[in-house]
C-alpha cells in the first residue's frame, strides 16, 4: 500500500513513519504547513523534515507556502482556526494523495495528544470522500512519548508550540 502522508514536522513523524513501515507502507512525505510561523519556524521545521528523511530514507514533497497575515487575521477566533488549519493541509493532501496515484493518505498529526483528533478524523474522511480517496486513520498517540525521545535521539528540533502565530508563546 502506497500512502501519502502529511508531515507536520519531524519529531511527530517518528513514530508514525516507524509503524507504518513496519506494516509495509511504502511512504511518500508530504511538507505542506501554511499555518507555521513566524517564517524562521517554518524553515526550521522543514529543515527537520529534510533531515529526519534522510535518516529514514523517506522522499518527501515540499510545499513552501506561507500565510502569516492569513493566520494573524483570526484572532479572536478559537477553535474554529484549528478547523481551517486542518482543513487547508488535508484538503490538500487529499489532492496530492489521488495526484500521485496513492491508495491513501494520512498525517503526522494524529500522533499529538494537543491535536483535536476526532475533527482531523472526521475532515480526513470527507476529504477522502470528496476526492475519491481513503484516509488511513491510526490512533498514533499512544507513542508520542516514545517518538519524542526518537526525535531527541536523531537530534530533532522540537518545537514548543503547534505553529500558529496565534500560539506562539509570549517571551
Amino acid at each position: 500500500m502506497r500512502v501519502l502522508l502529511h508531515m507536520c514536522c519531524g519529531p511527530c513523524s517518528t513514530y508514525p513513519v516507524q509503524e507504518l513501515l513496519e506494516e509495509g507502507v511504502d511512504i511518500q512525505g508530504y511538507f505542506y504547513n501554511p499555518n507555521i510561523h513566524p517564517i524562521e519556524e517554518h524553515k526550521r521545521r522543514r529543515e527537520n523534515v529534510e533531515k529526519f528523511s534522510k535518516i529514514k530514507n523517506i522522499p518527501v514533497i515540499y510545499d513552501d507556502d506561507f500565510r502569516q497575515t492569513e493566520w494573524e487575521g483570526m484572532k479572536g477566533m478559537g477553535g474554529s482556526r484549528c478547523l481551517h488549519c486542518y482543513s487547508v493541509r488535508l484538503e490538500s493532501a487529499a489532492k496530492l494523495a489521488v495526484q500521485k496515484g496513492c491508495d491513501a493518505f494520512t498525517t503526522t498529526l494524529l500522533v499529538s495528544p494537543y491535536q483535536k483528533h476526532d475533527l482531523i478524523k472526521e475532515l480526513g474522511e470527507k476529504y477522502a470522500a470528496q476526492y475519491g480517496t481513503t484516509f488511513l486513520y491510526r490512533d498514533f498517540r499512544p507513542g508520542f512519548r516514545q517518538g519524542q525521545q526518537m526525535a531527541k535521539d536523531m537530534e530533532l528540533y522540537r518545537q514548543k508550540y503547534c505553529g500558529c502565530i496565534l500560539s506562539l508563546p509570549v517571551k
